[in-house]
């Protein structure tokens, strides 16, 4: 009698299983939130650009209000459906930048990898929600040959939708095919995912960070004080030990964080965590976001503010994207 060996499905890890609770209906969210019929006939409760939102941050949000700054930035109201003057499918060209799959080169010396279409969650205002990923087209080769023939490139940033959305096995073989490339020094993180599943940050990717023989740098997404706990801090902690800086950018959004008191207890926040404040960005004017759009010179009046009340390294730089010019533009 042969005996075969059956080979136990490999577990799953716990950060997948979290991301799998997400909330991605709209009559859900508002179920959840105890929204009454009146507050849900100004949602577009099954929007275009598709409900996703994790549960840490659903169990932030104050119930029984749409003035809430967390549901503001994840939740569909029907103005996105109306056409507004200026704003556009893709505001920053991307479109025009992509050189290969999977990969864009803006500013010299640091290109982009578009990792993965899939992102923890879908904020209102992402300026990539009509891009096109071509998600028939598997693996980084393309990518990563753009980079090998251009010895100009330094930098490679990681983003997506985002890179931590790819399973662990893919994410450190790209990074392993990265280092191989002698020019690329510098590998940075463009990424949610922290906010919404600090899971994310396991002991398989702590691992790889700290295996990696390129300077990593660590860069998440909040724009509120409210989007952050103790169990997200402690998570970044764990990257800081292995010497890799982390840093916040933000965009600046009516009625979510376009006030002095509002952005310095954000930055205060970081700072006190070892989280540096890196970039504050005006709205990219993506088709349907105009109701977030706070005017430059409003925002320039906020970090005039916020400096007197926090040392240098707590201000970030107000930033906005012009497509063709070689890095962002420092508004303020």
């Amino acid at each position: 009698m042969v005996l075969s060996l059956v080979h136990p499905a490999p577990a799953v890890a716990a950060w997948k299983s979290i991301l799998r609770t997400n909330v991605v209906n709209g009559e859900i969210l508002a179920d959840l939130l105890e929204l009454t019929a009146e507050q849900r006939r100004s949602l577009w409760l099954h929007p275009r650009f598709a409900l996703n939102v994790p549960l840490r941050l659903v169990n932030k949000m104050e119930k029984g209000t749409l003035d809430d700054p967390l549901l503001k930035q994840f939740l569909a109201r029907i103005e996105e459906r109306e056409s507004e003057s200026g704003f556009a499918c893709d505001p920053v060209q991307d479109g025009a930048f992509k050189q290969a799959h999977k990969f864009l080169h803006k500013y010299q010396g640091r290109a982009l990898i578009l990792c993965s279409s899939a992102c923890a969650m879908h904020c209102r205002f992402c300026f990539r929600q009509n891009f096109d990923y071509d998600t028939s087209i598997k693996g980084f080769e393309a990518a990563l040959s753009a980079i090998a023939e251009d010895p100009s490139i330094n930098e490679v940033i990681l983003s997506g939708g985002d890179p931590l959305s790819l399973d662990d096995a893919v994410l450190f073989s790209l990074i392993r095919k990265l280092e191989r490339i002698p020019h690329v020094k510098k590998l940075r993180f463009h990424t949610r995912f922290p906010i919404g599943i600090p899971e994310r940050i396991d002991e398989s990717f702590l691992s790889c960070l700290a295996q990696t023989s390129l300077q990593v740098w660590f860069c998440i997404h909040a724009n509120h004080p409210k989007e952050f706990d103790s169990e997200i801090f402690a998570a970044l902690r764990e990257i800081q030990k292995l010497g890799i800086p982390v840093l916040n950018q933000g965009v600046l959004l009516k009625g979510v964080n376009d006030t002095a008191s509002v952005l310095v207890e954000l930055y205060q926040l970081l700072a006190d965590n070892g989280v540096m404040p890196y970039y504050l960005h005006q709205l990219d004017r993506v088709f349907g976001s105009a109701r977030f759009e706070v005017a430059e010179a409003e925002g320039k009046a906020l970090i005039q503010e916020i400096a007197k009340q926090l040392p240098g390294y707590a201000v970030p730089r107000y930033v906005k994207e012009v497509p063709g010019q070689p890095g962002k533009v420092v508004l303020a």
